[in-house]
């Protein structure tokens, strides 16, 4: 035992006062799955007609970028799946704003940039450009100056650029509280615009979204770094939807809204304090068994225990972590792995008290001697993590993903508390009175 050991104790200290506080900061609340706070279901059809083909391909890419934006909008365990062959399942755990949801993941966000030369074109305007493949939802705007005078057919503007020439999108709130969209753009698409900017110096440019003029700015100056702006009467989390959108692409099929429903939590609020009350007596009694088994060891592992708790749920709560029933039980695994990680450690120290070694030397090889051993178990099962996150990333499998996370978190928290802050304790508290403890072999559970 030597100031190393009490280094280490203040760096747990440290660890385990952060975790405290992360824990009681409202600002990382728990962010709980589907089957435990329930959400919004939305059933989308292909919005074309019943004779009109739809590839697998078609769907499969559709439901791949609904997958995107979702995970763009901060939904965790949500479920994007295929049913059949023209419908799409979506489900969203503790969404607040249904309506902003739903116009993420149903829009198409095809985005243009379109010559209109001469004439700037009013925003909210739709309009007919080159790029057009079908009959769109809105009327156009006629070939004049002006806004009032709509007809149908109108002129068709020239596309110069469409939207998957963007590499990324974001909202960003000037210092008059305008929102904004910045745009960056691919290396190949940005030699384009910036010839195109330098040969049409004082002409308009109308950025459409979905057939619908966002903005109509002239061009002023040569863009050679492939940024910039989109600036419109739009909200923030408007702003925030579009650039999202834009980020992750143009759906390749229209989708339409077939059902929507809010679905309460499967478990329901009984199952989920049963499975809470159940987790806790558990806990108790494996520290109960370590104390009784171990003593004054099995003390101090329950202590280490305890911070092998807090550390885990402030992880979880930081990074954040959704918690459904796979992913919890996936954390009660872990636990079990970290308390036989001491069962280990204690073990290798009983032998060597038995065969007659100092207590201070027994602390040491006890530890020296399971390190071995939790380490291949645990590598063993990060490696199966590995596994369970790879098919994971399946859809439909997003249960898996979560018992994987938990589970992969837990077994390297255990390492450290196990390893270290065990160690740490039972070097200061058995090292320190190792004379006074020589001998007293029911103190120490042999």
């Amino acid at each position: 035992m030597n100031n190393k050991d009490f280094a280490w104790l203040a760096v747990i200290i440290v660890i385990m006062a952060t975790a405290v506080y992360i824990i009681q900061n409202p600002t990382y609340p728990v962010r709980r799955g589907l089957d435990l706070q329930g959400g919004l279901q939305v059933l989308l059809e292909a919005d074309v007609p019943l004779d009109e083909e739809v590839t697998a391909e078609q769907m499969d890419t559709s439901r791949q970028i609904i997958d995107q934006r979702v995970n763009a909008l901060g939904v965790s365990e949500s479920l994007v799946q295929t049913e059949g062959d023209r419908r799409i399942l979506v489900e969203l755990p503790g969404i607040n704003n249904p309506e902003d949801a739903l116009a993420l993941i149903q829009g198409t966000a095809l985005l243009e940039f379109v010559d209109s030369g001469s004439q700037s074109i009013p925003e909210g305007y739709c309009i007919r450009t080159s790029n057009d493949e079908g009959p769109s939802a809105c009327e156009y705007l006629a070939d004049t100056d002006d806004a009032a005078a709509i007809t149908d057919p109108a002129p068709s503007f020239e596309t110069v650029m469409l939207g998957s020439s963007l590499r990324t999108a974001h909202t960003e709130t000037d210092q008059f509280g305008k929102t904004y969209i910045t745009f960056s753009l691919q290396p190949d698409a940005a030699d384009f615009f910036a010839d195109y900017t330098r040969t049409h110096q004082g002409q308009f440019l109308t950025i459409v979204l979905d057939k619908q003029v966002i903005s109509s700015p002239r061009i002023s100056a040569v863009i050679d770094d492939g940024r910039g702006t989109i600036t419109g009467d739009f909200t923030f989390e408007e702003a925030k939807i579009f650039a999202t959108q834009l980020r992750f692409g143009s759906l390749p099929v229209p989708l339409a809204i077939q059902s929507t429903r809010q679905i309460g939590a499967t478990l329901g609020e009984q199952s989920v304090n049963a499975s809470i009350q159940a987790g806790a007596i558990g806990l108790a009694v494996v520290l109960l068994f370590m104390l009784i088994y171990y003593r004054l060891p099995g003390l101090l592992a329950g202590i280490a225990l305890l911070g092998y708790a807090l550390i885990n749920m402030a992880i979880f709560k930081y990074i954040p972590v959704t918690l459904t029933l796979p992913a919890i039980t996936g954390f009660l695994i872990s636990t079990g792995m970290a308390v036989d990680a001491n069962i280990l450690v204690f073990e290798r120290m009983k032998e060597e008290i038995r065969h007659g070694g100092h207590l201070r030397e027994s602390i040491d090889t006890g530890f020296d001697r399971a390190w071995t051993s939790i380490r291949d178990s645990n590598i063993a099962t990060l490696v199966i993590c590995s596994i369970l996150l790879f098919f994971g990333q399946s859809f439909g499998a997003s249960a898996v993903k979560g018992f994987a996370i938990t589970l992969a978190i837990g077994v390297m928290i255990s390492m450290f508390t196990a390893v270290i802050v065990t160690r740490t304790l039972v070097r200061i508290v058995m090292g320190r009175n190792a004379e006074k403890l020589e001998g007293k072999k029911a103190l120490l559970g042999v």
